[in-house]
């Protein structure tokens, strides 16, 4: 692959980030080249491509560097402008989809938030976690005023990636708060959503296996862990 037409992704195994850009790709039908990053270790290549953040996702198209992973997300769609689509054509809809990926952002650091604590701490995180929770879950009735689609007749798309990103893996965050949060009784739409974007073949290929990340959050919780005097 020559670099005047090369595609690279510099990611990380355990980051929703980088999955969001890599089921992107997939899901669009690109051919990449994927860099796996040690983020404790990084790359000179990393540090000269995304030299304000110096985090992963980074796209590198023609040699050219896109950081951030809703900015690559949508890059992606821009560029490769054949279906399947990431964002709906119809400018209203368009917008809709970017106010929900815009509210769920910030909820990922609740998300790590509650998994890196315990006792009272990650009762009050969870607690708010789970009352943004009740206001996707109504407010999304709206995107989906039929009920969540199969996606055997479709991609999933920018909103759904996005979404995908942070409760993917609700089977390990479950094991790290010892109960379940995304209860059918409560989230019936959250969970049908997760549910069937766990069908598609291009969502397994970018999730990792719930015994390797329950590890890893183990090794960052006990790593954040304050220390004893």
């Amino acid at each position: 692959m020559t670099e005047e037409s090369s595609v690279k992704l510099h990611g990380s195994w355990a980051s929703p980030f980088a999955m969001r850009a890599l089921l992107a790709l997939k899901v669009k039908g690109i051919d990449f080249e994927y860099i796996e990053e040690d983020l404790s270790n990084k790359s000179e290549s990393l540090l000269k491509y995304n030299p304000v953040y110096k985090k992963v996702p980074v796209l590198v198209h023609n040699g050219k560097p896109i950081s951030e992973s809703l900015v690559v997300l949508e890059y992606i769609d821009e560029v490769w402008t054949d279906p399947p689509h990431l964002l709906p054509k119809d400018p209203y809809l368009r917008a809709k989809h970017r106010f929900w990926a815009a509210f769920f952002e910030p909820l990922l650091e609740t998300i790590f938030k509650t998994l890196m604590t315990e006792g009272e701490a990650q009762k009050t995180t969870l607690d708010e976690l789970l009352e943004k929770m009740d206001v996707a879950e109504q407010g999304l009735k709206e995107i989906f005023p039929n009920g969540v689609p199969s996606f055997q007749e479709q991609k999933p798309g920018y909103l759904d990636i996005v979404f995908y990103s942070l409760y993917g893996i609700h089977e390990a965050a479950d094991e790290m708060i010892g109960t379940k949060f995304l209860t059918v009784e409560r989230f019936p739409l959250l969970l049908s959503w997760v549910t069937a974007l766990k069908q598609v073949p291009e969502v397994n290929q970018v999730t990792p296996s719930i015994p390797k990340l329950v590890g890893f959050l183990h090794f960052l919780r006990q790593r954040s862990a304050p220390t004893k005097a």
